[in-house]
């Protein structure tokens, strides 16, 4: 028995069939010839602030669908497909708007006019919208349009070390979920109009790709700035990584402060002009996460109480799949996750933080390059080979897996991605690139759109009861109404509000070394 399998053995079989997974989805609205959509959020979806299940993300037009925490990935998927088909119908009812099926985001509008989302007049509504502000101050908005799916998974019994060594494993071996599910290798010409980029023509239309490229999502066009650039966080533990996002938190950045918290029309520009505004503004491909009271920073959350799941951030929208995302892919992750966990995780350094964020740009726009190399132990290494290396390492897991759950998905998830990873062409991001030249003459919009409607009315066509529909009715209204009372039961002025918002005192206080 390899020591992996010993390994997993040993955590037993009733922690392994604790996993819990939950999904978080964002999707842009659109018009009927691929443009965003203007319109503000759909009344009858309910209340962005309180709906547990259909929320907004940066903008007005980009719908967040998210799911409870399940323990399989069937029972995630079947309420996402659910929460996905009362979307679709209740847009039917009011327009001829689509769901857009990609990450990288359709035809849009100068960057002022993407409109930020709204959340109504609460302290806590106003802050989310100036929260978004900042980020279009800071970033611009149209790189706040790129969208994703967030994969959130725990395993009871795991304790905060448990969960680090992960996450430095997850990170150092990311580039092969990038190469495997990245499906954003073009991009509309809108999208980077006025920033240099490094993109190439596809044919005489507006598309820009790069051949090789897995998901420009997760390269230097995504989630990237100069500011967070400038962090060196470290995962070797609760302690310091909770240092590195306090000193974030509080460091004030001159190019923010001269943005300045209101205009000189009393208007709010930002929350904060310190490095970050709040904790979710530190991007990254996996974060360690804790469930929040009403109120509470998300740092204080975790130093208190500690990790209690992980959110896998790097997922690209397949644009093959109806809902985004298929159980091959989340069962492969399962295995994947528990190959980070069971695996030697060694400290992390500043030299290596900054090798994995070489190597992420590199995977992301040069991923299926023949004889790519990244950077491991301060060496060169072929992609191919070290990402072999570690899908061979995965058949037993994903074995003892379908041993206590039944089946053999976890098995085929593996099987599948491995052909994949053999045979390019198959790659989510090859056949991108293949449809938008051979089906649709280079126009990415074309394809991208066409993809759209054909997954926007196979949702439409599933069965619908009218017991399903009475229940969402009712989510919504229970959302409006949760809505009016929380904005009826502020007291404080906002911008005192906001004031003790981002105070640092509200960011919890290291743990103290017993003596």
């Amino acid at each position: 028995m390899n020591q992996l399998l010993q390994r997993l053995d040993s955590l037993g079989s009733e922690r392994v069939l604790g996993m819990r997974r939950g999904l978080e989805k964002e999707s842009l609205r659109v018009q009927p010839d691929g443009r965003l959509a203007l319109t503000p959020h759909p009344k009858s979806l309910g209340s962005p602030l309180t709906h547990p299940r259909i929320t907004t993300d940066y903008s007005e037009s980009q719908l967040e669908l998210i799911t409870g925490v399940h323990g399989s990935v069937e029972a995630c998927l079947d309420e996402l497909r659910e929460t996905h088909q009362f979307v679709v119908r209740s847009m039917q009812k009011v327009g001829d708007e689509l769901l857009w099926g990609f990450s990288m985001p359709c035809g849009l509008p100068t960057d002022e006019t993407i409109p930020i989302a709204r959340y109504g007049s609460s302290n806590v509504g106003r802050a989310k919208s100036v929260y978004r502000m900042g980020l279009g101050h800071r970033y611009g908005r149209r790189m706040q349009t790129i969208s994703g799916i967030h994969y959130n998974w725990s395993m009871p019994g795991l304790g905060n070390q448990e969960y680090f060594a992960l996450i430095r494993n997850f990170r150092r071996h990311a580039f092969v979920l990038l190469t495997l599910f990245g499906a954003s290798p073009a991009v509309c010409g809108s999208f980077v109009e006025g920033r240099e980029h490094a993109l190439q023509p596809l044919g005489k239309t507006k598309t820009l790709h790069m051949p090789y490229g897995t998901t420009l999502r997760m390269g230097r066009l995504g989630y990237q700035s100069e500011a967070q650039a400038s962090l060196t966080v470290s995962y070797n533990g609760l302690e310091g990584y909770a240092a590195s996002l306090h000193d974030a938190l509080t460091r004030p950045w001159p190019a923010y402060e001269n943005v300045g918290i209101r205009n000189p029309g009393g208007d709010y520009n930002q929350l904060a002009t310190t490095l970050l505004q709040i904790e979710n503004e530190f991007y990254g491909t996996i974060r360690p996460k804790r469930t929040i009271f009403p109120g509470e920073r998300p740092l204080h959350a975790l130093r208190e109480r500690g990790v209690e799941y992980v959110e896998v951030r790097l997922l690209d929208l397949n644009p093959f799949e109806a809902i985004g995302v298929d159980a091959a892919t989340l069962h492969f992750i399962d295995v994947f996750l528990l190959y980070c966990l069971l695996s030697d995780s060694p400290p992390d350094s500043p030299e290596e933080i900054l090798d994995l964020t070489h190597n992420q740009q590199l995977t992301a726009e040069r991923g299926r390059e023949p004889g790519l190399k990244l950077s491991r132990d301060g060496q060169e290494v072929s992609l191919r080979e070290w990402g072999t290396d570690i899908l061979e390492a995965l058949p037993p897991l994903a074995a003892r897996l379908d041993a206590l759950h039944g089946g053999n998905d976890h098995q085929q998830a593996v099987e599948r991605a491995t052909h994949r990873w053999n045979t390019p062409v198959e790659l989510p991001s090859a056949r991108v690139l293949d449809a938008v030249h051979n089906a649709h003459s280079d126009n990415f919009v074309s394809f991208a759109l066409g993809q759209s409607l054909q997954n926007f009315e196979h949702i439409a066509g599933l069965d619908w009861t009218d017991a399903e529909q009475a229940y969402y009715e009712a989510l919504a209204e229970r959302s409006m109404l949760d809505q009016r009372m929380t904005e009826a039961s502020d007291s404080l002025p906002f911008e005192v509000y906001r004031q003790e918002y981002v105070s640092s005192s509200r960011l919890g206080k290291p743990a103290v070394a017993m003596a």
